[in-house]
């Protein structure tokens, strides 16, 4: 025994260049703090009464689960190796798989390197932590070393393995270690579970049906993998039958059972279905958890039921971040912005710490409502928080500082992004379109282009909406040929930015042929259509247009109507006017808005009923706005009724005081019945308040034909 401390006390003294390289491990890098000694310091100062403990394992095995960080792990590690326990495979795994769980993955494969004979439960271990660590790639590696050493793997190592494949989305891979499973045989429902995951994942929903079919025994693990298999590879009619068929077979359903439905029920707009589902988790009893309850509101949120998601909402146990930001998304994604922004600050929340997701919604609800104070806060708050530089703050941040008329804040903003994505030039793109600088669109369009970033359907749609402002039909028809080349023709929204330029351009030849010429139609391109045949004063073409739309049950909206009753407005057509404007509300439950009301305002003004329209305002259920009193105005002149318009002007000024336009109408008014000294008047008044006339401006492409 004497012996063998003097050999351990040379070997400590004057160590070996490689014994001396795992010895400085144990040097401590930080001072150690004496009023708490750890487990390692107390064994150094206070050694046990038996000569045998200090270099036994069972002595280290212990300190090694003891150990909370690297500096002290690292001390253990040294005194294993000055006590010579570096070939004691139980101590070896141990030691790698505590480094492993500290997450330095390259110590614990060092340590694993070392090891002469690795056993199977050594591999497997090591093959965990790489999984755990999220070393998908070195898993695989791993995964192939093991087969040349072992001839039958478990389904342990089959299940990390496939799990690697999975976040890699690497269905090559996957489809080997099928193989491989196949040939071992014995799968337990585990593996196999996690083999249909695997294919749906990487988009083979053929062989992952195949596998579920195939499955002698389906228990709720099998049913939930293949419905949420449909659900995410956008099948959602498909999950939606297996989930009857689960049913039908009496399977018990577990939260991610329901929580894939629901997702699926959104994705259909399925409210009926989702409200079923719904009740069987109330009626059964299941735990109302985060996963399932933002499953549940972006459910309802999805189908239009605002209020029912607040109340699944409200009725929460433990609201948590992912369900307080899914309510918030939900307002916003369903045009509610002051909601969203009443629960983002809610002081009953005030203890929730939003993320990226978060800060973006409420920033995509300030831009909805143009205030540009809420969104300089929440921005302050992103960059607080340090989420002001994630990719869909960033995008979010560009498109509220465009909408807020801020575009030299957007684009500095849009300059400071590293990685552009589409969605970030999408942003600035829009955001000059939205402001009528088509000119910096169409730059940052071929901007766009020669970076390399490939412009998508929503890219089109922005350019053509400033072809369109700036007139220029040259322009439009290249990106036309560009849409055709490039397939995005077979988009609703780019068909109508088509129909919608070749309308204002005042060719509604071109428009019909696009629109007859489009596979799908929404209610907005049908809208967009009608509009051009009114521009043209086609009344008969708009109102026979809205007439094929009924009969195709497309329900008409808001748009549709405010489209039509301004056909009846330009041509005269009163009695069909009030017509349409009464079913609005009895055939389709819509109710008038005040763009409705300012078009039948101006279809009796036109007419000359100028009585008849006052009258139309008198019976208005809200205040008569700017539009409103502007289209009395507008036929106040068309038809000399100067004592009537003069009343509408002044309205209107009441309305807005410190804006130059209603000043000027007010003067061109009484200079058009020849009362010069009024309109005078009008014009030193508009000095005194220190207001401007702006100037008008058109713009016209050239060479245009």
């Amino acid at each position: 025994m004497r012996a063998f401390h003097a050999s351990t006390r040379n070997a400590c003294l004057c160590p070996s260049p490689k014994t001396k390289a795992w010895a400085d491990l144990a040097l401590p890098l930080n001072p150690p703090d004496h009023s708490r000694p750890s487990l390692s310091t107390h064994f150094i100062k206070h050694p046990p009464d038996a000569p045998d403990r200090p270099h036994s394992p069972s002595t280290f095995l212990p300190l090694l689960s003891s150990c909370a960080d690297i500096p002290a792990l690292r001390r253990i590690h040294g005194l294993i190796l000055v006590h010579g326990l570096n070939r004691h495979l139980p101590c070896q795994t141990k030691l790698f798989s505590s480094y492993g769980s500290l997450g330095d993955i390259e110590s614990a494969r060092m340590v694993f390197d070392r090891i002469p004979d690795p056993d199977l439960y050594s591999w497997r271990v090591m093959l965990r932590w790489y999984v755990l660590n999220e070393r998908y790639g070195d898993t695989i590696r791993c995964y192939s070393q093991m087969r040349y050493r072992f001839h039958e793997l478990d389904n342990t190592v089959f299940s990390l393995v496939l799990k690697a494949c999975v976040r890699l989305l690497d269905l090559d891979e996957g489809r080997k270690l099928h193989g491989h499973t196949a040939k071992v045989g014995g799968l337990d429902s585990f593996v196999l579970n996690v083999l249909i995951d695997m294919y749906a994942k990487c988009g083979d929903m053929d062989s992952s049906r195949r596998l579920f079919d195939g499955l002698e025994d389906r228990n709720v693990v099998s049913w939930t993998s293949i419905i949420s298999a449909y659900a995410q590879n956008d099948c959602a009619a498909e999950a939606v039958l297996l989930f009857n068929r689960m049913q039908e077979e009496g399977i018990e359903l577990n939260e991610y059972t329901v929580g894939s439905m629901f997702t699926a029920c959104s994705m259909l707009n399925a409210l009926h279905q989702g409200k079923w589902v719904h009740g069987c988790v109330i009626k059964r009893g299941m735990c109302m958890n985060s996963f399932v309850g933002s499953a549940l509101l972006d459910m309802y949120v999805k189908c239009g039921e605002v209020a029912d998601a607040r109340s699944v909402f409200d009725e929460l146990d433990d609201v948590d971040l992912i369900s307080w930001t899914a309510m918030i998304v939900g307002y916003t994604q369903r045009r509610c912005p002051l909601e969203a922004l009443k629960l983002f600050s809610d002081t009953k929340w005030v203890a929730m710490v939003p993320n990226s997701v978060t800060i973006a919604s409420v920033l995509s609800a300030s831009a909805q409502l143009r205030d540009l104070e809420s969104g300089n806060s929440i921005h302050a708050l992103g960059i607080k928080l340090g989420v002001a530089e994630c990719s869909v703050v960033a995008n979010a941040l560009i498109d509220m500082y465009a909408k807020c008329c801020m575009v030299e804040e957007a684009n500095s903003i849009f300059k400071r992004v590293y990685r552009k994505d589409v969605v970030t030039w999408n942003a600035m793109v829009a955001g000059y379109s939205q402001n009528h600088q088509g000119r910096e669109a169409l730059t940052l369009f071929n901007q766009m282009r020669s970076d390399g970033c490939s412009p998508d359907a929503v890219t089109v749609v922005c350019v053509l909406s400033s072809c369109a402002c700036l007139g220029d039909i040259h322009l439009g028809s290249s990106l036309h040929a560009y849409a055709i080349k490039f397939g995005f023709l077979s988009n609703t929204h780019v068909g109508t930015a088509l129909v919608n330029f070749y309308n204002k351009y005042g060719d509604v030849t071109l428009a019909n042929r696009v629109f007859d010429e489009m596979s799908n139609r929404s209610a907005v391109t049908w809208c967009a259509m009608m509009c051009g045949y009114g521009m043209q004063g086609d009344s008969a073409g708009s109102i026979d247009l809205f007439r094929r739309m009924v009969e195709k049950d497309l329900q008409p909206n808001e748009v549709t109507f405010t489209s039509i009753l301004s056909t009846c407005s330009h041509t005269g057509m009163v009695d069909e006017g009030h017509e349409y404007f009464d079913s609005m509300s009895e055939h389709y439950n819509i109710s008038p808005s005040m763009r409705h009301y300012a078009c039948m305002v101006d279809m009796l003004a036109r007419a000359g009923k100028i009585e008849e329209a006052l009258e139309f305002i008198d019976r208005m259920p809200v205040q008569a706005d700017i539009n409103v009193w502007g289209a009395l105005l507008h036929g106040c002149r068309l038809h000399s009724r100067f004592e009537l318009g003069e009343g509408a002007v002044k309205r209107m000024m009441e309305l807005l005081p410190h804006t130059s336009d209603y000043y000027v109408l007010m003067s061109n008014l009484y200079a058009s019945d020849g009362r010069w000294n009024e309109s005078v008047q009008i014009r030193k008044l508009m000095k005194e308040r220190g207001l401007v006339k702006l100037p008008g401006c058109s713009s016209l492409g050239m060479n245009n034909p």
